[in-house]
């Protein structure tokens, strides 16, 4: 791991590999670590680049009350001047999919191809921008523990917090990891974002990917449809028997589908993967 100090904080992150920038953004409340099936594999052909976000895992937070949404894009294109990228492809998961619909936004002309998983553009209702503000509230006062245990459930399948217990265990350990402060300060940013549906989606004309899980309770299918309604250049890639983490419930199934968009962009050959 190592360490960058860009736009105010000290960023960790990890860059793996060799070859075009593959840069990955976590969601929420989660680290790096979240991407590591996508490291493992992805990383014999591209240079994975995977930041915490600002206040997760082992990068900062200076000033939690005064976050934007915006800090989180501009934190991670600073790191990417900081390593000296130039152009790279960019994915992100959930509130990692929001962050670089403004990565897009802050810097188009330098972003290859874009990926966007289990994640929607548009504005929360008015309740679900509240249930935002009141989760944050409910972090700052009890930690981590309780959401962790209550949401392992939609952040997988029900099934799959059994059968799978190494991934439910990882993601556990991530969302308890997570300082509480950091979470409601995402939580807070996050509801005060712009709409990106409208304001974002009608500009990007990059090679796009939709990835959702098929069982997907926090962001369904019908959200990642209305993405790919609204984007020029699209494919939509439903991932079955799969929650909110396709990428760590069905890792294979979830590089295939990522690194058959991808090659077509960098002439990677079937045999390549």
């Amino acid at each position: 791991m190592a360490k960058a100090k860009v736009n105010g904080i000290e960023i960790n992150y990890k860059s793996t590999g060799n070859g075009t920038p593959l840069v990955l953004v976590h969601g929420h409340p989660f680290d790096h670590t979240m991407w590591y099936p996508q490291v493992v594999d992805f990383s014999d052909l591209y240079q994975v680049i995977t930041p915490d976000m600002r206040g997760y895992g082992e990068s900062s937070l200076p000033d939690p009350t005064n976050t934007k949404f915006e800090d989180y894009a501009t934190d991670v294109l600073q790191l990417i001047d900081f390593l000296g990228v130039d152009s790279f492809h960019l994915g992100g998961l959930s509130m990692g999919g929001q962050i670089i619909m403004e990565i897009f936004r802050q810097a188009p002309a330098r972003i290859k191809s874009l990926i966007f998983a289990d994640t929607f553009a548009s504005l929360d209702t008015p309740d679900v921008k509240k249930g935002r503000y009141d989760t944050a509230t409910r972090l700052e006062k009890e930690g981590m523990g309780g959401y962790a245990d209550e949401v392992i459930y939609k952040m997988i399948t029900p099934e799959h917090v059994s059968t799978m217990p190494e991934v439910s265990g990882h993601i556990i350990k991530m969302m308890k990891a997570t300082s509480p402060v950091a979470a409601a300060a995402a939580l807070r940013a996050r509801a005060e974002r712009i709409d990106y549906l409208n304001k974002v989606l009608p500009q990007i004309n990059i090679p796009t990917l939709v990835i959702v899980g098929r069982e997907d309770k926090f962001t369904p299918v019908a959200q990642a449809e209305e993405l790919v309604k609204n984007l020029q250049n699209s494919k939509l890639v439903i991932i079955e028997d799969a929650g909110h983490m396709p990428n760590l419930e069905h890792p294979e199934e979830f590089n295939k589908a990522a690194f058959d968009f991808l090659k077509h962009i960098d002439n990677y050959s079937e045999s390549s993967f």
